[in-house]
């Protein structure tokens, strides 16, 4: 075997092979059917929205985040809850397309950390459940997951060739 052939062969990555790129794509599309099915239940007049979020005051996780819930998210809760349901169901179905995903995984990151500082303390809440969202989006991050089988995937090509600031955006988003 030539030894060039074997060292390129060395580097390659795994998640170049099909059934990789399969795996991510399915990881992508689970998580965003996990947020799509959970913002189900977030919808007005957000009554059952508001109970977890009050165990950020009750149980709390973190004192200053507990202070913001309490003095400006319960205060507010109608917009909080309109930009929670919008938020997942884009995260939601952004991942399923695998469009401009990298971005949404940190969206997501940060939406796992809002929800695990308001109930991770809960009663009868699981901990790793959060631990885990968290590092699937990350692993989605880290991979570009939508170039496997998403939008991103496809559009991207046109995105590298295009000039101007957007769709420079554009391509470190995907």
């Amino acid at each position: 075997m030539d030894v060039r052939l074997a060292t390129e062969e060395a580097r390659r990555l795994p998640t170049e092979s099909t059934l990789a790129r399969g795996a991510i794509a399915a990881v992508r599309i689970v998580l965003g059917l996990l947020w799509l099915t959970q913002s189900s239940w977030k919808i007005p007049p957000f009554d059952l929205l508001r109970s977890f979020t009050e165990y950020a005051v009750s149980d709390p996780v973190f004192a200053p985040f507990s202070f913001v819930v309490e003095k400006v998210v319960l205060p507010n809760f109608t917009i909080f809850g309109w930009l929670t349901t919008i938020t997942e169901v884009s995260i939601g179905a952004f991942l399923i397309l695998g469009l401009i995903t990298r971005f949404w995984a940190v969206v997501g990151m940060a939406q796992t950390v809002a929800i695990s500082l308001s109930i991770i303390n809960a009663p009868h809440e699981w901990s790793w459940a959060y631990y885990m969202m968290f590092a699937g989006h990350a692993v989605i991050w880290a991979t570009a997951a939508g170039r496997a089988f998403g939008l991103d995937g496809v559009l991207r090509a046109g995105w590298i060739h295009a000039d101007g600031r957007a769709f420079d955006l554009l391509r470190r988003v995907s």
